[in-house]
């Protein structure tokens, strides 16, 4: 549907509460202005008997269910980058009308603009859920167990150093006297999320066996694990999407910026683009690959080739680099099929030699 063939367009705004509609005739003139309810019945109450048109929103919290259920009515439905748009019309003078008459008129003229984005399929968002609530359960404890460690701390004491998993066992039976009545509840919900993290653990076993085989062509990798294959399918859905596998770090904010002007080209963070989780995993799984219990493989070798001469920045570098490496390969290996080799390169060295 382009800008010949649209009768009307509608900016949408979306609220939490309250959603603001401004629309637009053929001559991009205002037609209507008016406010819904962010609800299931008032969309469709709105939308449902509308002769096709374009329906212009921006990604956020409840544009995934509205996105679908107007494209279901039969619209042209535009989810634009809250990014791209912010640079098109950042003012000093912003409303909610504002806003949904922006999109409605950069919606008529050229929707390019807007950098639009599809949202994922609703089977896929439910599958991710499991992680985002796993990821809420994991950070809470570590921040319940902080809480502890800093309270233990301040009256002179530590507690015994172990991992997440094994803290309430570890500590029950080393709680300072005077802190007992005090840190037990902390201890006793420590152990109650840790419970429930292994049953979500369970879970995304069960979900990346049953329903994406695909994620076990990932996990051949040491370092990555189930959460992190399964939210890389998710996060990517269809790998063949990207004309090359290089095209999913930057897809995934780990291609660096660039400023080049002239004679000047200098080195950048990277975008930061893309799902943060998913980087986020990618950059602990190379902090794995990269520390004293990751393996000899090519990953390994080239992170630590970076890390050699930059000291601490330069590991920091390092990790990012592999990181980067890692979202290629694991995109590779999902397209091909192909049996992951550690040491691939590093045996091709040995056979020209």
């Amino acid at each position: 549907m382009d800008a010949s063939t649209v009768n009307l367009v509608v900016g949408m705004d979306l609220g939490d509460k309250y959603s603001v509609l401004c629309t637009l005739d053929e001559a991009g003139e205002i037609v209507e202005e008016s406010r819904i309810r962010t609800t299931p019945a008032a969309v469709t109450g709105r939308f449902a008997h509308l002769s096709p048109c374009r329906v212009v929103l921006e990604a956020g919290t409840h544009s995934p269910w509205v996105s679908r259920q107007i494209e279901s009515y039969g619209h042209d439905v535009i989810v634009a980058n809250p990014r791209r748009v912010a640079l098109i019309y950042g003012d000093h003078t912003k409303s909610d009308e504002i806003d949904a008459k922006t999109l409605a008129k950069l919606g008529r003229m050229d929707p390019e603009l807007l950098s639009p984005i599809r949202h994922r399929g609703a089977e896929t968002l439910a599958d991710r859920a499991v992680l985002t609530a796993r990821t809420a359960l994991v950070r809470s404890r570590a921040r319940l167990i902080q809480v502890a460690r800093g309270i233990v701390k301040s009256h002179g004491q530590r507690l015994p150093a172990c991992g997440a998993n094994c803290f309430s066992g570890k500590v029950r039976g080393t709680l300072p006297a005077e802190l007992a009545v005090a840190l037990a509840p902390l201890v006793e919900t420590i152990d109650e999320l840790t419970r429930k993290i292994r049953a979500q653990d369970r879970e995304i076993e069960r979900i990346c066996e049953e329903k994406y085989p695909e994620t076990a062509l990932l996990r051949q990798v040491v370092g990555v694990g189930a959460v992190t294959a399964l939210r890389f399918v998710l996060t990517l859905e269809n790998p063949h999407r990207f004309t090359s596998s290089r095209s999913v770090a930057s897809y995934l904010g780990l291609r660096p910026r660039r400023s080049q002007s002239g004679g000047s080209d200098p080195q950048m963070r990277i975008t930061k683009a893309g799902d943060r989780e998913m980087r986020r995993l990618l950059v602990h799984s190379a902090h794995y690959i990269l520390g004293p219990f990751g393996k000899d493989c090519d990953l390994r070798r080239f992170g630590e080739k970076l890390a050699a001469p930059g000291g601490k920045s330069g590991k920091k570098r390092a990790v990012v680099a592999v990181a980067r490496k890692l979202a290629v390969l694991l995109h590779r290996l999902w397209v091909t099929g192909e049996t992951y080799e550690a040491l691939r390169n590093g045996n091709k060295t040995k056979i020209a030699a």
